[in-house]
C-alpha cells in the first residue's frame, strides 16, 4: 500500500485520535473554554460559536520537524546510514535549496485567506478519496457494543437505537450538539456535516462526497436478507416513536423472509474503480435504479439486520468488521448492526470522519439507553403508518454478473484477513494511574513490549493524535519508536535487569511519547509536515534526497498502526492493517480493563518469516507484556510502601 494510505489508517484508520473517547466525554459536560478562543456572534448555533474562531492548522517550522524527523529514524539505522540521512536533511535545510522553496510554498498555501486548513483537500483525495482498494478492511472500522439486557430482539434493540441516533441527529442538525473541549481548547465540529445523510460516491480516479438536506430526509435504510427497504421517521409531523420503529423493523423482518434477496450491497465491497463501473451499470440498467440508489444514499443512515448470530467477541467483531459483506452498503458512514440473537454494533466508513465523532455517537447512544436517558415517545403506535418500502432494483444480466464478481472478490478478501481480541481484565485506567503513568503511554508501551517478544526488535508505529483544535484539523502521527523505546523494552527483555532499571526505562520511554504526542496535537509532529511538503514539488522537479531515501519510505512503512478509543459501552473496536505485513491494533483502556484488537493477513510474512497465526501470537505476546509491566510496577509500589 501506497505511504499515504499507510498514514491515514489509524482512523481507521479509523485516523482514530488517542484519548479521543475522554474527550467525547468531557464534552457532555460544561468544561469552559480557554479565554484565547472568542466566540463568533454570528455562527449558526452554539455548536459552531468557536469554529470561525478556531486557529489555522500550523506550519511548523523547517528546522525543528527535520530535527524531529532525524530523532524518529536514529534507532531505526546503522550510525553509516543514519549520516547519510543527516546529510540529505542539511542539504534540503540549505539557503536557496529546494527544501527552503517547498517550505515557502506551503506557507504561502497556509496563509492563503480562501483556504481554511493547507491539508485538507490534499489529505482527503490522496489518503481517502483516490485510494481504490476495497474500503472494508482497508478504510472502515467497527464498533462491537455491549448487551442490552433489557433489549434481546433484533427488531426492539434496533429501534432503541434508531431512536438514540436521531435524538443526536437533531442536536447536529440544530447545531446545539455541546462542543467537544480538551484541556479548555474548543474542539472543530465541522466533521460533523459528514455524519447523517451522507455518502461517499464512487467515481474514477478519485471518489467524492454526497450531502443530501438533513431537514429533507428524514428516513433510514433498513437491509433484512439483503434486501432493501425504506422507514420514514417522521409521519404527520411527529418522529416515530421507539415503538413505532420496532413495529416497522419487525414487519421488514417478516416480509424479508427466510430467503434472501439478489445481494446489491456488495458492489460496495470492491475495488473503488469497479464498484465505479457496477454502479454505472446498475444506474443504465433501468432509470429507476438511480432513484433507488438515492434513497440510500441520501438515508440518514442504515441498519443491517443481520441473520448471524455471533457470541465472541471475536465473533462479534468480525461480524461487525466486515459481515458476509452481502447485508450491508459499505459507503455509508453510519450502520448501526443488529444481530438476530440481540447483539449489536456499528461499522463507520471513514473518508470524512475519524473516529472522535461516531465514538460519540455511539457513546451517546448505548450510554443514553443504558441509563434510560432517551426519550422513546409515546407508548401507542399510530394505526396509520404507512407500510415499509421495498427498494426494488431491476436488474440484468450484467448486474448479476458484477454481483457475482464482487461477492467473490469480497469472500477471497475476508479469506486473507484474520482478526482476535485480547480482553484483559487484571487491570486497567485506575491500577496504571496509581503507577503514575499515562494510561495511553503505558498501553503503547505493552504494544512495543508485545511486539519485541514476538519480533525481537522494533518497527515503525503510527499513533494517531487529534489535531482537531485546529480549523477542520483532523490527525497528525504519533511515532511511537524511540530511542527510549528501544532502550525500554530491551532492559524489560533483559533476565538480569534490576526492577528500578526497568522502571526507569519506561518512565523514560512514556516521557518521550509524552512529548511526541503533545507536539502531534498542536500540529507539529513529522508526517503531515512531510506530506505537505512533498505535495509542494512542481512537476518536473527532481525529488530531494531527504524523500527518495530508503528510510523515508521505512520510516512510515507502519507495521505497527495503533489508536486508542474508549467506552465502557463497547466490547470491541477495530479496523485492519494498513500494511500486509503489520498489524491493526486498535486499543480501548477501561477503568478495570485494558482491550487489544489485532488484525493482520493470515499468513502474515514479515522480512522473509513466516508467522502463522500471526494474529493470536500477537495476542499471546500483548498478554504477557501486560502482565510483565503490571508486576515490573507493583514490585516499584511495594519497594516504595517499604521506605
Amino acid at each position: 500500500m501506497s505511504f499515504l494510505r499507510n498514514a491515514t489508517r489509524v482512523s481507521p484508520r479509523f485516523s482514530m485520535a488517542a484519548k479521543s473517547a475522554a474527550v467525547a466525554r468531557r464534552a457532555l459536560t460544561s468544561a469552559k473554554p480557554g479565554p484565547k478562543t472568542p466566540v463568533d456572534p454570528n455562527a449558526p448555533g452554539p455548536m459552531l460559536k468557536y469554529q470561525a474562531n478556531l486557529p489555522k492548522l500550523p506550519v511548523p517550522a523547517l528546522s525543528a520537524t527535520l530535527q524531529k524527523y532525524l530523532q524518529s529514524v536514529r534507532p531505526l539505522l546503522d550510525d553509516a546510514e543514519f549520516k547519510k540521512t543527516e546529510q540529505a536533511a542539511k542539504d534540503f535545510e540549505a539557503p536557496g535549496g529546494l527544501g527552503v522553496q517547498l517550505q515557502e510554498r506551503l506557507q504561502a498555501r497556509a496563509n492563503d485567506p480562501k483556504i481554511v486548513n493547507w491539508m485538507e483537500d490534499w489529505w482527503l483525495d490522496q489518503a481517502y478519496m483516490g485510494y481504490r482498494d476495497p474500503v472494508v478492511i482497508y478504510v472502515s472500522y467497527f464498533f462491537l457494543f455491549k448487551d442490552d439486557k433489557l433489549r434481546k430482539s433484533p427488531a426492539q434493540r434496533a429501534a432503541a437505537i434508531a431512536t438514540a441516533a436521531l435524538e443526536f441527529k437533531k442536536q447536529v442538525v440544530d447545531k446545539t450538539l455541546s462542543i467537544e473541549m480538551a484541556k479548555g481548547e474548543p474542539m472543530c465540529m465541522d466533521s460533523y456535516k459528514y455524519m447523517f445523510n451522507n455518502c461517499r460516491m464512487p467515481k474514477k480516479p478519485s471518489d467524492y462526497e454526497a450531502i443530501f438536506d438533513p431537514v429533507n430526509n428524514n428516513h433510514v435504510v433498513v437491509i433484512r436478507k439483503n434486501k432493501f427497504y425504506v422507514v420514514d421517521t417522521i409521519h404527520n409531523g411527529k418522529q416515530l416513536s421507539t415503538n413505532e420503529l420496532e413495529q416497522q423493523f419487525q414487519k421488514i423482518m417478516n416480509q424479508a423472509g427466510s430467503s434472501k434477496g439478489l445481494p446489491i450491497g456488495v458492489l460496495t465491497s470492491d475495488n473503488r474503480d469497479k464498484w465505479t463501473e457496477y454502479r454505472e451499470n446498475l444506474v443504465a440498467a433501468n432509470p429507476e435504479n438511480a432513484a433507488l440508489l438515492e434513497k440510500i444514499e441520501s438515508s440518514d443512515f442504515v441498519i443491517c439486520l443481520d441473520d448471524q448470530t455471533p457470541v465472541t467477541r471475536d465473533e462479534g467483531s468480525r461480524a461487525c468488521w466486515h459481515g458476509d459483506g452481502r447485508n450491508r452498503f459499505f459507503d455509508k458512514p453510519l450502520q448501526f448492526i443488529v444481530f438476530e440473537n440481540g447483539k449489536a454494533g456499528f461499522m463507520g466508513e471513514h473518508s470524512c470522519m475519524d473516529g472522535t465523532n461516531t465514538c460519540r455517537l455511539n457513546e451517546y447512544v448505548c450510554d443514553g439507553l443504558n441509563r434510560d436517558l432517551v426519550d422513546h415517545g409515546s407508548v401507542e403506535v399510530r394505526s396509520d403508518l404507512p407500510e415499509p418500502k421495498e427498494l426494488g432494483f431491476q436488474v440484468n444480466d450484467q448486474i448479476k454478473k458484477d454481483i457475482e464478481s464482487a461477492g467473490s472478490n469480497f469472500d477471497k478478501l475476508i479469506a486473507k484477513h484474520d482478526l482476535t481480541v485480547l480482553s484483559y481484565q487484571s487491570y486497567g485506567k485506575n491500577l496504571i494511574k496509581k503507577f503514575k503513568c499515562s494510561p495511553d503511554g503505558y498501553a503503547q508501551m505493552v504494544i512495543q513490549l508485545a511486539y519485541y517478544k514476538m519480533f525481537g526488535t522494533s518497527r515503525p508505529t503510527y499513533e494517531s493524535a487529534q489535531t482537531r483544535k485546529f480549523q477542520r484539523g483532523r490527525t497528525e502521527t504519533a511515532r511511537t519508536v524511540t530511542t527510549e523505546s528501544i532502550a525500554f523494552v530491551k532492559t524489560m527483555e533483559d533476565p538480569y535487569a534490576s526492577n528500578d532499571a526497568k522502571v526507569s526505562a519506561l518512565r523514560s520511554a512514556l516521557k518521550t511519547q509524552g512529548a511526541y504526542m503533545a507536539d502531534a496535537v498542536n500540529g507539529h509532529g513529522v508526517d503531515r509536515h512531510l506530506f505537505g511538503l512533498k505535495n509542494c514539488v512542481h512537476t518536473g522537479e527532481e525529488k530531494p534526497e531527504l524523500f527518495t531515501q530508503p528510510i523515508n519510505a521505512y520510516s512510515s512503512h507502519w507495521y505497527l498502526s495503533t489508536s486508542q478509543l474508549s467506552s465502557e459501552h463497547f466490547d470491541g473496536y477495530g479496523w485492519g492493517q494498513v500494511v500486509n505485513d503489520g498489524f491493526g491494533c486498535a486499543y480501548m483502556i477501561k477503568n478495570n480493563a485494558l482491550q487489544f484488537n489485532v488484525a493482520s493477513v493470515k499468513d502474515l510474512e514479515v522480512h522473509g518469516k513466516q508467522y502463522i497465526n500471526g494474529t493470536h501470537h500477537f495476542k499471546h505476546c500483548l498478554e504477557e507484556a501486560a502482565n510483565d509491566l503490571r508486576d515490573v510496577m507493583n514490585a516499584e509500589i511495594a519497594a516504595e510502601a517499604k521506605l
